[in-house]
């Protein structure tokens, strides 16, 4: 194998498409695909981690700060609910992760909303008040 993993990812990439294609297993570099293959599934979880995060900002915002909806809130947590569906669409083994998700992220979007609305981060719950179901229903709007 020419390219290698660390040097030049993307030519790497094509070599060993190209190998496993013409069935050429011995020239394949079997541990770098598998820590590739691994790699995406975290990146997967993360950018799913990522887009709860910033639904979860927002929906706070908007239920605690109702005087300030606006038009950007609502499409950033539509952008956001997008994402996650489209991530789960593509990788529908992920939905089981939320919850385990939302626990993790949880603290980081309550201060990131009491960073944003400079309100006491002890305003909003310890745990999220929304539920699996409220984060990914495009009707659900808190009170």
């Amino acid at each position: 194998m020419q390219a290698t993993h660390d040097g030049d990812y993307y030519a790497w990439a094509l070599e060993v498409a190209e190998h496993l294609r013409a069935g050429r297993l011995s020239e394949v570099d079997l541990n770098g695909v598998a820590e590739e293959l691994e790699d995406m599934g975290k990146a997967q979880r993360h950018a799913l981690a990522s887009h709860l995060k910033v639904l979860i900002v927002h929906l706070l915002k908007w239920r605690y700060q109702p005087s300030f909806r606006g038009v950007s809130w609502r499409l950033s947590i539509a952008n956001a609910r997008d994402e996650i569906a489209e991530l789960l669409e593509d990788s529908p083994s992920l939905r089981r992760k939320i919850g385990e998700l939302v626990a993790r992220r949880y603290p980081a979007a309550r201060n990131r909303a009491a960073l944003e609305t400079g309100l006491a981060e002890e305003t909003f719950p310890d745990n999220c008040p929304f539920s699996e179901h409220n984060l990914l229903d495009a009707a659900y709007w808190p009170d």
